[in-house]
């Protein structure tokens, strides 16, 4: 039997037909699948963040904000540290009665305790905590999305915690009175902001070195505390806590959630969990350092002549 060219060209033709309408089917079966997978992320993505939020509000309005961190984290046991224990513990072994108290009552500066020793002091701290905070961050060992929310909060507690524990410590090493956090109630406008500012330090958040810094300004004149509390909530520095405050609320719902199925939580460019956090951590508490050793209150020599004053406001 003889088969013409033109036979061959029919059947040819309808295989290639049949196979266009197999691969079209395939290719159509693929995308929507992968469409329902999408929207099924997509939906359980929302839930996971709803929860976590949920879980992180502190003050009720249903937004993620640096104060709802703050004060998450200010609630990990272990976190809030005592100033006059602290200073006590870190000199009382090194010096007599009378040098430890001046230290307590005023700073290490008064005391002529050298800038280098408290330098020192401050990096043993930075590295205890820096050790403390690679530990966390169970999230990273459990599968992603929804399964992480039981998690995510306390990581997100834990680590700002840590940061806020070294922060205290940095802070009274440097000569910055205590911070009023062991109140029943939820913490006062001005000590929030001020740890809004140093939060911003540690951050690099444009503005916040100098209003750290002119605190300080104002600590080391004898400016009362009403009067720098005044300039937190409603005065000077106040801008810069809502510029820093805003830059933190945009930031972290961004990138917390940016890497939410990739079981990780990213934090200005790096991620919650062991060898990673014991690298981002470190910087955060150098910046903090960096800026505090500069002050009148731990360098006399320091020119804080370009720093605005904090004076009374109407």
């Amino acid at each position: 039997m003889k088969i013409s060219l033109d036979d061959i060209k029919n059947k040819t033709g309808n295989v290639l037909d049949k196979t266009k309408e197999m691969v079209g089917n395939t290719k159509n079966s693929v995308v929507e699948s992968s469409n329902k997978i999408a929207k099924k992320t997509t939906e359980n993505f929302d839930i996971s963040k709803k929860k976590v939020i949920q879980a992180m509000d502190q003050n009720g309005d249903n937004e993620l904000t640096i104060e709802d961190v703050i004060i998450a984290g200010l609630k990990v046991p272990g976190i809030k540290i005592k100033r006059d224990d602290f200073l006590k513990k870190e000199f009382g072994t090194k010096y007599n009665n009378e040098i430890v108290n001046k230290i307590v009552e005023k700073n290490p500066l008064s005391a002529n305790i050298s800038l280098a020793e408290v330098d020192k002091i401050a990096d043993d701290v930075i590295q205890y905590e820096r050790l403390r905070v690679s530990g966390i961050s169970t999230a990273l060992s459990v599968p992603g999305g929804v399964a992480m929310v039981a998690t995510l909060p306390t990581d997100i507690a834990q680590y700002y915690g840590y940061m806020l524990r070294a922060a205290q410590k940095l802070l009274y090493l440097y000569g910055f009175p205590e911070i009023d956090i062991y109140g029943e109630q939820l913490l006062d406008s001005a000590t929030m902001n001020t740890i809004i500012v140093c939060m911003g330090v540690m951050y690099g958040v444009a503005g916040a070195n100098s209003a750290l810094k002119t605190m300080a300004k104002a600590l080391g004149k004898g400016v009362e505390k009403k009067l720098i509390n005044k300039a937190l909530t409603k005065g000077t520095i106040y801008p810069i806590v809502k510029a820093v405050s805003k830059w933190f609320n945009v930031r972290m719902t961004k990138e917390i959630f940016a890497g939410f199925f990739k079981k990780s939580i990213p934090v200005v460019g790096g991620v919650i969990g062991g060898g990673i956090t014991y690298a981002t951590f470190k910087p955060c508490c150098e910046r903090l350092k960096n800026t505090l050793r500069e002050t009148r209150l731990s360098n006399p020599n320091y020119d804080d002549s370009n720093l605005e004053e904090i004076t009374d406001i109407d």
